[in-house]
């Protein structure tokens, strides 16, 4: 504290020799945002719940599904916690996902980490293969893969990290430099970090994705998903997306993302806290066969994380070592954590992705990657971590009775 106050007075004794500083991120998350208030005063802005608008106003709108006031606050609070030039909402994370990729053409390659979230895998497979864009899968956690960049020269590459569900930790900044060099633009998918605690844009990425619905909003009351970049032409693209696709957000929803991002910093570090204690706690527990948490130690990839990562995250994903009934056996006897998908609210949430988010893959596709009937993943809140690390205790040993 000392030094801190002695620094203080140093520059406040010295203005000219004061650096010019960008605000804080919970500076910048607690007042970007703000427009469209000005008649009344309000500290924050009304929802603007209107499909349309008088022709002529002040700021240009026409039509929701071509834009709103309460979208383009929400933009602004998005590029800033993300770093980004511009951003672009969208109603949901897949409807995101699905602005992006409508922008390919048939005969188009993508080059994508192997472990991704299901519903992309889903919509890759099921959705944009029925109009000719391949998709090549690789373990892109392993720098001997990075070459396939070189050689594909693919359309976009696109990066998950960390990845879902089984929290590997791509580099990021080694990756991007290489795809810069032969002109090939990659997205990171950034949900489960959020830009409180990793900036893809900052580590060369062209586009960095997010679920709104998850940490961003953080209370598992509204959806949506936004598209980051430094890029004029593809803030271009989606923009075009939004409006011809459909993919806009309801004004509700974006009010209410932006209201759950003002306090993102604070839950965030409350959210990786917890976390970690899970993960150290899992790690003890007799049976376990693996743990995953980026900035557990035991991580292959936890050194990468530090540098990558200013926090490792609230989510933990165990091999418990059980088989599919005792699996079901530890999900009923949890209290606190709830058996849902989705992620990032306050509360804490427990999904089995072999029958939950990731039903939809294969099952040899997602054995291969790792993804058996013990993994467990868990989306660790903010409550008090002990009553977390009992509720787990009690899951274990109705396990053990099964």
């Amino acid at each position: 504290m000392g030094g801190g106050s002695e620094s203080f007075m140093s520059s406040a004794a010295h203005p000219s020799n004061r650096q010019p500083r960008q605000p804080g991120l919970e500076t910048r998350l607690i007042h970007a945002g703000l427009d469209h208030r000005e008649q009344t005063g309000a500290v924050i802005p009304p929802i603007f719940a209107t499909s349309t608008f008088e022709s002529g106003n002040p700021g240009g709108f026409d039509y929701t599904r071509s834009g709103n006031p309460n979208f383009r606050n929400l933009d602004q609070v998005v590029a800033a916690v993300e770093g980004s030039r511009f951003a672009t909402c969208f109603s949901s994370g897949v409807s995101a996902i699905t602005a992006v990729v409508s922008t390919l053409k048939s005969g188009d390659l993508v080059l994508a980490e192997e472990n991704v979230y299901g519903c992309t895998y889903r919509l890759f497979d099921r959705v944009f293969a029925k109009f000719g864009v391949e998709v090549r899968y690789a373990d892109l956690a392993d720098a001997a893969n990075h070459p396939l960049i070189d050689q594909l020269k693919p359309a976009l590459v696109w990066l998950e990290s960390p990845t879902n569900p089984l929290l590997k930790v791509l580099d990021l900044a080694a990756i991007c430099e290489r795809a810069r060099a032969c002109g090939c633009p990659v997205l990171v998918d950034n949900t489960f970090a959020s830009g409180a605690l990793q900036r893809p844009i900052e580590l060369g990425a062209d586009l960095s994705l997010v679920s709104l619905t998850k940490y961003c909003n953080g209370h598992s009351d509204a959806l949506g998903g936004a598209v980051c970049s430094n890029h004029g032409e593809w803030q271009e693209k989606m923009v075009f997306a939004q409006k011809a696709l459909g993919l806009q957000p309801a004004p509700f929803d974006a009010w209410l993302i932006a209201r759950g991002l003002k306090t993102l910093a604070l839950r965030m570090q409350r959210h990786s806290d917890n976390a970690l204690e899970v993960a150290l706690f899992l790690e003890q527990q007799p049976g376990v066969r693996w743990v995953r948490h980026p900035f557990l130690p035991s991580h292959p990839q936890h050194q990468l994380a530090r540098r990558q990562m200013s926090a490792g995250s609230g989510i933990v994903t165990a091999d418990l070592g059980l088989d599919l009934p005792r699996s079901i056996a530890f999900l009923d006897r949890l209290e606190w954590f709830v058996r849902a998908e989705s992620l990032g609210g306050v509360e804490s949430l427990v999904c089995h992705p072999a029958s939950m988010t990731h039903a939809s893959v294969p099952r040899e596709v997602r054995e291969a990657v790792g993804i058996t009937d013990g993994v467990v993943r868990f989306s660790v809140g903010i409550e008090t971590v002990d009553d977390l690390l009992a509720d787990i205790s009690r899951g274990l040993e109705a396990a053990a009775d099964a």
